[in-house]
Order: C-alpha cells, then sequence, then structure tokens
C-alpha cells in the first residue's frame, strides 16, 4: 500500500500561524521535501521536528520527483513544504502531485497560509471573482502579451513582485490598464512591519518614484469595468437588412445575417423589411 503526500502549508512571515495540525503531520512523516532546506530546518528547529529531509525545487523537480514517488509507493509519507505559503501553488509542486494523482498516491492538503489570499482579503476590492497570475516573465514580449491578454478581465487579478522589480511591473500595469485603475499594494504580509497601500496605478507609479521599495509585494488590481452591451432597436436592425439587400443579399440572408449580430428574430426582421 502506497504511502500519503501532505501538502504543508507554512507561515509567510509569521510563526505564530503555523497550526498544531500542520507541526503534528511534520512530525508524523517519514520526511520531509522542502524548497530550500537551509530555510526550513530553521521552522523544524523552532517546533523541535526531527525528520529527515530532501530537496524539492525548481531545478530539480523532475528527478527528486521521481524518487520522493517512489519513496510514496513504497509505502512511506512525505510532506511537502516551501518556503513559505501553500506548496504547489504557482509552485513546482504541482508537478509532484500530478505524479502523485497518475500514480494513485493519496495527496492530502494541510492548510495554511497563502499570501494572494491573504492580500485579497485585505484590498477593498472585489473579492467573489478573481485570477492569480502570479510572477510576471521578465521576457518584454511575453508579459506585455500577457498584460494584452488581460485588458478587459472583469475579474480582480493578483500579481506576486519583488521589491527590486516593483516599479517596472507598475509601469506596465499603467501602461495596460491605465493610470485610474485601482489597486492595492499589499508589502510584508503578516510580519511585523506589513503595509496596504490602496490607490490608482497612476497613484502608486508616482508614489514609488519618490519611495523605494522594501519588502515582498502582493498586487491586488481591479478588474475592467462591465463593458455596457448595446441594444439594437429593431429599427436600426431593419436598416442594416435593408444595406446588406442593396449590397446584393437576398432579403432572407440579410435578415438571417443580421439576426445573428443582434440576437432578434430572423422571421421579425424579415417581416418588418418586406413591410418597409
Amino acid at each position: 500500500m502506497s504511502g500519503t503526500l501532505y501538502l504543508v502549508a507554512t507561515p509567510i512571515g509569521n510563526l505564530g500561524d503555523f497550526s498544531m495540525r500542520a507541526v503534528e503531520t511534520l512530525k508524523s512523516v517519514d520526511f520531509i521535501a522542502a524548497e530550500d532546506t537551509r530555510v526550513s530546518v530553521k521552522l523544524l528547529n523552532h517546533f523541535a521536528i526531527k525528520q529527515p529531509m530532501v530537496s524539492y525545487h525548481e531545478h530539480n523537480h523532475v528527478s527528486a520527483g521521481q524518487s520522493i514517488l517512489e519513496r510514496l509507493l513504497a509505502g512511506e509519507s512525505c510532506a511537502l513544504v516551501t518556503d513559505a505559503g501553500t506548496p504547489a501553488v504557482s509552485d513546482p509542486g504541482e508537478d509532484l502531485v500530478r505524479l502523485c494523482a497518475e500514480n494513485g498516491v493519496e495527496v492530502l492538503s494541510i492548510p495554511g497560509c497563502c499570501a494572494a489570499v491573504n492580500a485579497l482579503a485585505v484590498s477593498g476590492l472585489p473579492t467573489g471573482r478573481f485570477t492569480f497570475e502570479g510572477f510576471l516573465t521578465v521576457n518584454k514580449k511575453s508579459r506585455r502579451e500577457h498584460l494584452d491578454s488581460l485588458k478587459n478581465e472583469e475579474r480582480t487579478m493578483l500579481f506576486h513582485e519583488a521589491p527590486h522589480k516593483l516599479k517596472t511591473t507598475l509601469e506596465d500595469l499603467l501602461s495596460a490598464f491605465g493610470p485610474e485603475r485601482r489597486i492595492a499594494l499589499c508589502r510584508e504580509l503578516t510580519k511585523l512591519h506589513e503595509t496596504t497601500l490602496r490607490c490608482t496605478l497612476g497613484e502608486a507609479v508616482d508614489y514609488y518614484a519618490e519611495n523605494a521599495p522594501k519588502g515582498e509585494y502582493v498586487l491586488v488590481v481591479a478588474g475592467a469595468e462591465k463593458q455596457q452591451e448595446t441594444v439594437v432597436t429593431l429599427e436600426d436592425a431593419v436598416a442594416q437588412v435593408l444595406s446588406l439587400k442593396e449590397q446584393g443579399y437576398r432579403l432572407k440572408d440579410a435578415a438571417k445575417e443580421v439576426a445573428e449580430h443582434t440576437g432578434l428574430s430572423k422571421n421579425e426582421l424579415y417581416a418588418a423589411a418586406l413591410e418597409t
């Protein structure tokens, strides 16, 4: 019988956020797979956890994932942790979860901190529907294409960003969405100097032109305003039908074409056009 992979969320800044269940899980597994063992050992030492660790990160996830899977299939249990936050979300842990799913290994999530959700909650922006975009690529063409694809996105958008890239990212967001779009810049969440700046993109660019960014950020950007649907009256639609007829369309074909674009009844358009 195969073992279980536990996805254990770790604190993003405040050790008090680590749950008793998470501690008990780490103490009970056969081994722990960590993004950076040097970071995780500090957490383990704080809670007197002595389980052995293996390394699992972006640069070794293919080979390390296979090794971890083999141990799970042999009946061992493993806890996957990242340096901070929830494993497998915008993280190479998703590949390990996929491997487990494909091989019938049970995966359980031990919930805890998630910076994106924390930022969304305090942003003051709509939270009912949102899209997580993670870190933007440094490739200028891909970044521009990514932001272009979001210009009409109506859901609230969440991005992660490092302090040394923040100014460039804000300028790119302003270029894509305009200076009046609302944004909440959530910095150092759960830590001593946690702050949330709520403003427009234009104001954010101006602010950080005068103030150096410090700490890790989650950027919560308002979605686009819902586009107002243009209501086409029957009179306007009939005029379109007659215009197509003058261009050589048969009346029935013209009515069908206009009906497809306006949502009006083809038969109603045809009848109204005959009476005109």
